[in-house]
């Protein structure tokens, strides 16, 4: 019988697993793939589906926000400032799509999405998700971790961050002519906190492909960090040896800088961080040190001036 290592963060299925949320492989596939790619480019997956209790749980210690409260509440300023912007990105194209992996790499390629994840170890991840804004969700993502894309990429020695560069798409997006904003979106990260376990691409979310206002078709998910750090719709990740300039952190330095952890004693300039809005039920709780996540991320900024968690 094989001798099965867990994580701290990783739970077995009975632990925490919400109804209708048990996938297999297959499914997760799926999931990840999307109907724009078509159930033809999984016929050559095995017939036994590899069995649920092998993803990876993560106890958010709160319960999973209503999908349709996910679906339909949503950041994503290309498509408008209103939360309520999930009908009109439903315009946005996400098939055919690739990613971009360049930079400080052995060697660079453009690779079709269906062909990435096929390449990839497919999970289920459960995070609590905490926006700059002082309201929260608890999300089922799919995909898989962001250090196995690095792993894939080769990076060089001098590679110390990685720089992620989102979709435009001009016909689609309506929010691009908004010309005071430094489109396209951008964001980025050190290389110790692409590789650390909890930083994830997602594919999907609740067993069902990503959808657009959500991020779709991949986008970065940082569970311990300000929610814009995780940045949507991803058309091109680069490895570059100095800190990359990232969208918010140009318009407002002084209230979205780079590091952007979550911490409650540290306010933002116009409202606290110390309590949070759970969406769905509104109710009202402590916001928590790296979301709750500082076992397996406070490492990283051991000795950083706590004043720069959230500002340059």
């Amino acid at each position: 019988m094989p001798i099965i290592n867990r994580h701290g963060w990783a739970l077995p299925e009975s632990a925490v697993t919400p109804a209708g949320f048990s996938l297999g492989r297959r499914r997760l596939l799926e999931g990840a793939l999307g109907g724009a790619v078509g159930g033809g480019l999984l016929s050559g997956a095995a017939s036994a589906d590899v069995p649920a209790q092998n993803a990876l749980r993560f106890d958010p210690g709160r319960p999973v926000t209503p999908e349709k409260t996910v679906f339909t509440y949503n950041n994503y300023y290309e498509f408008g400032s209103q939360k309520s912007i999930w009908r009109a990105a439903q315009r946005l194209r996400l098939s055919p799509w690739s990613l971009t992996i360049d930079g400080l790499v052995k060697k660079p390629l453009t690779i079709a999405l269906p062909d990435l994840i096929r390449r990839m170890p497919i999970e289920q991840r459960i995070y609590r998700h905490r926006c700059v804004e002082a309201w929260a969700m608890t999300v089922p993502w799919q995909g898989f971790a962001l250090s196995a894309l690095v792993k894939l990429a080769e990076p060089l020695g001098s590679a110390k961050f990685l720089a992620f560069t989102t979709v435009e798409q001009k016909d689609t997006m309506p929010g691009l002519v908004e010309s005071w904003y430094p489109w396209p979106y951008r964001e980025g990260v050190t290389m110790a906190e692409a590789t650390n376990e909890l930083a994830f691409l997602a594919t999907g979310l609740y067993g069902m492909p990503l959808k657009p206002q959500n991020g779709g078709p991949i986008r970065l998910v940082l569970p311990w960090k300000y929610g814009f750090k995780s940045a949507k719709s991803l058309i091109r990740i680069s490895f570059v040896e100095k800190q990359p300039p990232t969208f918010w952190s140009f318009i407002a330095p002084n209230e979205y800088g780079f590091w952007a952890n979550v911490n409650p004693a540290v306010p933002h300039p116009r409202w606290s961080q110390a309590y949070e809005r759970l969406i769905g039920t509104n109710q009202r709780v402590p916001t928590r040190i790296y979301n709750g996540y500082g076992k397996w991320v406070a490492p990283l900024y051991a000795g950083m001036p706590k004043s720069i968690w959230l500002y340059r």
